[in-house]
């Protein structure tokens, strides 16, 4: 959907429209004052690869402001150089002002000089109080200096502006006095000149919104719960018309429910986890899977925007006062690593693009060909549906969909996956979608078992060509063939041998193709020379903002690269060989050159929990080099010079650094590793324990590269 200041962007009760039409768009959070400017372009660009087409960002207050009067928007602090980066990528944006933002910041990104001039001064933050909203002012007129320019009223990509976080929820005030300074706040935004279609506020947990347009979330657990052991089934994992998490926030209090019409604005998500964070005292590790499942889920429910929060991991810049995480002393209930903001993101603090990025760009690439017809269709409620999820025997399921003339069409939702718990297997499971009533059918599927960990939809009366069409696979894009007729591609489960296509009517020169979920997994849908292409490859396809396609890989040998795509090219790319037509149709090539992993990496033990890393020959054609260390411990600080770099919270992870930032051809560096402890097991939450050596794990037991190629292919 092309948006230009011209367009007409609103919203009804059902999602976003462009011009009357609607919209469902991919939203991804990525805090510029986190990431290298240097490398903003390209992390937008695999962003927008990935999917997304809005970014959401919050402007953080401490880290412009961290002494009073000294704004600082220079350099990665630059809000106006990644408004003009986000435009050149061709993407939108929607800003959150705050002022304040949580986001694992100090303070909530409070800087520390406003609690203690509120202290001194005796008002309270977040209210109506006249020398509160001066500060707010002052910070808002130079967040604006930076944005203006950029609206979409201005051919710029900002489309949205969100007050708060929130608010009622998290602090602040509730009822009629927090619904009003919720509108104090956006007549103030408006009044400087923030002046876009669409302003927001976070909706869940009671948090108010003074009438703006909410948002929702979704976590798959809670690093913030102050619980130390396996916390009760995600709801999230559950189709419903709840629209609320009470885990968002749980450290301040259960969610007190949903302060607005839910009839009068549509389901749209800004935090749905991309990950999670994790705190020092509970340290979950969100997979693909789970954000996957949890995404189909909320996409059953009703949800007309999937928005990741984070979608893209990052490092806490330096304070000049302090570091800058949230932490206990600052009275906040968890303690974050001082630096390292990574997030399990679907792109990594240093950009790395593993499984949820996978799994987020195989939903998206459904969404960007089928959501917008998507919106139209209701969530119905299916009989035996449970409403619970500590229910881990009944079958979860959930239909949208809409009519037309007599009959009606749509997608069933099936999902058998609980994060950490262990779904019944259902045997040989003749799938039906209901109608609103519950007892017509609308469609039935050939009998399949479901198994744990399952979780997929299905079309039913899907218009393809003068046909109606049904199919026991998932949709997941469109390929425009060029001659007026299509090609489309769905993916059928692993446990599935094939596929059923019923078509009721004639294709009209339309095609059909199923792979396997693996390869649409791995696939992404491209342009080159004007036409659409599906590509498939273990490298992740990337649109560079001039228009060119890249394989990015990571590799730990030498290796060479091979894709295949479909429709077929007009000839080979530089650098690459036809070697095959598959059966699918696919042309296969390959590199005609094998890409190496240089580099060398060494580890001397110079005291206890104390290492010395030496790296050296790195490839200077490499894209990036991630050092990859196995480490046990409590926490660990990774330091050039006397400055910490980054930092890890044990997890039982690797630790991944991305290398590029801090050397070219070779460093020197140190890692200091604090020991876990045997009766830390009473004070920290692992999904699993290293072994213990009398009573303590502390080590740095190897460490390895990755050699990142950025392989140009038109």
């Amino acid at each position: 959907m092309k948006i230009t200041e011209s367009s007409q962007l609103g919203f009804d009760n059902v999602s976003i429209l462009v011009d009357g039409k609607r919209w469902f768009p991919m939203m991804g959070e990525m805090h510029f004052s986190r990431y290298p400017k240097e490398n903003w372009e390209q992390e937008l660009c695999k962003m927008k690869a990935g999917g997304i087409d809005i970014v959401s960002l919050y402007v953080i207050w401490i880290h412009h402001e961290e002494i009073h009067g000294e704004f600082d928007f220079s350099g990665n602090r630059c809000l106006r150089d990644f408004l003009e980066t986000i435009k050149k990528c061709g993407l939108y944006s929607i800003l959150r002002i705050g002022p304040w933002a949580h986001g694992e910041a100090r303070n909530g990104g409070f800087p520390d000089w406003l609690l203690e001039d509120a202290k001194e001064n005796g008002y309270e933050v977040r209210t109506d109080a006249p020398r509160y909203l001066e500060h707010v002012r002052r910070f808002y007129e130079k967040t604006y200096e930076q944005a203006k320019g950029y609206f979409i009223k201005d051919g710029g990509p900002v489309i949205g502006i969100q007050i708060e976080n929130e608010y009622g929820h998290c602090g602040g005030k509730n009822g009629d006095e927090g619904e009003q300074h919720m509108k104090t706040l956006l007549a103030m935004a408006k009044e400087i000149g923030f002046v876009t279609p669409i302003y927001t506020a976070t909706g869940w947990g009671g948090a108010v919104t003074g009438g703006m347009l909410p948002v929702m979330g979704g976590y798959c657990e809670a690093p913030w719960d102050q619980r130390l052991t396996e916390i009760e089934p995600s709801g999230n994992y559950i189709f419903t018309r709840e629209r609320n998490d009470h885990n968002i926030g749980s450290d301040h209090g259960l969610g007190a429910g949903i302060t607005f019409d839910m009839d009068k604005f549509p389901f749209l998500t800004a935090e749905l986890g991309g990950g999670l964070q994790v705190t020092h005292h509970r340290r979950p590790i969100a997979s693909g899977t789970d954000t996957a499942a949890m995404t189909m889920v909320k996409l059953g429910s009703g949800a007309n925007l999937l928005g990741y929060y984070m979608y893209h991991g990052g490092t806490n810049p330096k304070g000049k006062l302090t570091t800058l995480q949230e932490t206990r002393a600052t009275g906040y209930p968890n303690d974050l690593p001082a630096y390292s903001y990574d997030f399990n993101a679907p792109l990594r603090e240093f950009g790395q693009m593993e499984d949820t990025y996978r799994e987020v760009r195989l939903l998206s690439t459904f969404i960007h060909d089928f959501g917008n017809d998507l919106c139209d269709m209701a969530y119905t409620e299916q009989p035996g549906n449970p409403l619970k999820p500590d229910n881990l025997t009944s079958l979860r399921s959930a239909v949208r969909c809409k009519k037309e003339g007599s009959s009606s069409r749509g997608y069933l939702f099936v999902n058998n996956y609980q994060r950490r718990y262990q779904m019944a297997q259902h045997k040989a499971v003749e799938l039906k979608a209901y109608a609103e009533d519950g007892k017509t059918v609308l469609a039935k599927f050939p009998a399949r078992d479901i198994n744990n960990g399952d979780f997929f939809f299905y079309p039913f009366n899907m218009p393809i060509g003068n046909a109606r069409v049904m199919v026991d696979a998932t949709p997941l894009c469109i390929l425009d063939n060029g001659d007026g007729h299509s090609t489309y591609v769905f993916y059928k489960s692993a446990a599935q041998a094939e596929a059923t296509i019923n078509a009721d009517g004639d294709l009209d020169g339309n095609k059909i193709i199923i792979i396997t979920r693996d390869e649409a997994l791995h696939s992404a849908k491209v342009m080159i020379g004007g036409k659409e292409h599906l590509i498939i490859s273990d490298a992740e396809p990337v649109t560079k903002a001039d228009g060119s396609v890249s394989l990015m890989f990571a590799t730990d040998k030498a290796q060479s690269l091979t894709f295949r795509i479909c429709p077929a090219l007009p000839k080979a790319p530089e650098g690459f060989s036809k070697v095959d037509t598959d059966s699918e149709g696919f042309e296969v090539y390959e590199s005609i050159r094998h890409f190496s992993n240089d580099g060398q990496v060494n580890l001397t033990e110079e005291d206890f929990g104390l290492y010395a890393i030496s790296v050296k020959e790195l490839n200077p054609e490499a894209n990036e080099v991630y050092m990859l260390m196995d480490y046990v411990g409590d926490c660990a600080n990774f330091c050039i010079g006397k400055e910490i770099a980054t930092d890890s919270f044990y997890t039982g992870q690797l630790w991944e650094i991305g290398l590029k930032r801090y050397c070219r051809g070779e460093l020197e560096a140190k890692v200091q590793i604090n020991p876990l402890l045997e009766e830390d097991k009473e004070k920290i939450y692992l999904q699993e324990w290293p072994e213990m050596q009398n009573g303590k794990a502390c080590s740095l037991r190897g460490a390895r590269l990755l050699t990142q190629y950025d392989v140009k292919i038109s």
